[in-house]
């Protein structure tokens, strides 16, 4: 059910960070993390590298401590 979640989340969003998929989906960072490795595996995620920013304009957070993810598969 997690996978899915996280899936349509990226797929509405585009990208997003560990810490905003996990408050999405209601779970812990780390198990978002392992679905998420899961997701890169299929070819349907990557995580971004890092300083990257969210996309967003409130620069709120420092890019450089994000985990962030987007999504590339169909």
């Amino acid at each position: 059910m997690i996978l899915a979640e996280i899936g349509q989340y990226l797929r509405q969003h585009g990208r997003a960070s560990l810490r905003d998929l996990a408050t999405a989906t209601g779970s812990t960072p780390e198990a978002v993390e392992a679905m998420l490795a899961t997701l890169a595996r299929k070819g349907r995620v990557r995580r971004l590298p890092a300083g990257s920013t969210c996309g967003t304009a409130c620069c709120q957070c420092d890019p450089a401590t994000l985990a962030l993810y987007e999504w590339i598969g169909e």
